[in-house]
């Protein structure tokens, strides 16, 4: 209802947008996702829960060639270490062995075989890695051991909470550490100008044709949202769906501050 009220082609700053704002942030992301696809390793993306880190990946992905990569998502990663390797080898369409041992070989004998016969690299994004079992962490370099440890065969991306890195850089998973190649941090757009900007490319690229927001809401919506793109979003809709009913073609300030009491 509030889309066609206000015009809208999508929510804005939802799941369905395809175009992401950009101020230089996403860029250097895509030039270092593009590094592990040249060079296979892994990757570390770490930020506020809502700040866009999966929509960025999922961004990136959907250009890849499937005749050259092969992605891999995974965001289950509350579970055991036998249950996270099940996971891919499932994804590379291995039936997964009960021992951990054989299912190792039989996944590192299929990475292998993509690599050797088919010329395609896997490409294992996996979600919520602030979850995953000490355990992962501590064997995970052994599996990524190729070839007496003279091939890098996969990329890698574990994408999760500010913790993770923390997690990772404690002695006990060193040897994880040392292996990272690149390290990114999504930060909130907290500065007043770059919100700005995020909101109005959002508006926009829905297909918002005129200005919904005072300044003074926009300032509003800033502070309540602490500059989380996910956060801004659902205050923003559920304004929208507020103001439907009011005929309103625009969000005063006092219709801000009540959706924002109602989603708190």
């Amino acid at each position: 209802m509030y889309l066609q009220h206000f015009g809208l082609r999508h929510p804005p700053l939802g799941k369905e947008t395809s175009e992401l704002w950009d101020d230089g942030a996403m860029t250097q992301l895509a030039e270092r996702f593009n590094w592990l696809l040249q060079s296979p390793g892994i990757g570390l993306i770490t930020g506020e829960p809502g700040v866009g880190k999966t929509a960025a990946l999922r961004n990136l992905t959907k250009a890849l060639n499937p005749h050259r990569y092969q992605l891999i998502y995974q965001a289950e990663t509350d579970f055991g270490r036998i249950d996270i390797y099940r996971g891919l080898a499932r994804a590379l369409g291995i039936e997964p062995a009960y021992r951990r041992a054989q299912l190792w070989r039989d996944i590192k004998e299929r990475i292998h075989e993509l690599a050797d016969s088919k010329q395609v690299t896997p490409v294992w994004i996996i979600d919520e890695a602030q979850n995953l079992p000490p355990e992962f962490f501590r064997d995970f370099p052994s599996f990524l051991n190729f070839a007496f440890d003279s091939r890098d065969l996969i990329s890698v991306w574990l994408a999760g909470h500010p913790s993770l890195a923390q997690t990772l850089e404690r002695a006990p998973y060193a040897a994880l550490y040392s292996r990272i190649q690149v390290r990114v941090q999504i930060k909130p757009v907290v500065e007043r100008e770059r919100f700005a900007l995020l909101i109005q490319h959002a508006l926009k690229s829905s297909g918002c044709q005129h200005t919904l927001l005072a300044d003074s809401g926009m300032e509003v919506l800033r502070q309540a949202s602490k500059g989380l793109p996910r956060q801004a979003g659902r205050i923003l809709r559920t304004a929208m769906r507020l103001a439907v009913p009011k005929g309103f073609n625009h969000i005063p300030d006092d219709l801000l501050h009540q959706a924002i009491a109602e989603l708190q």
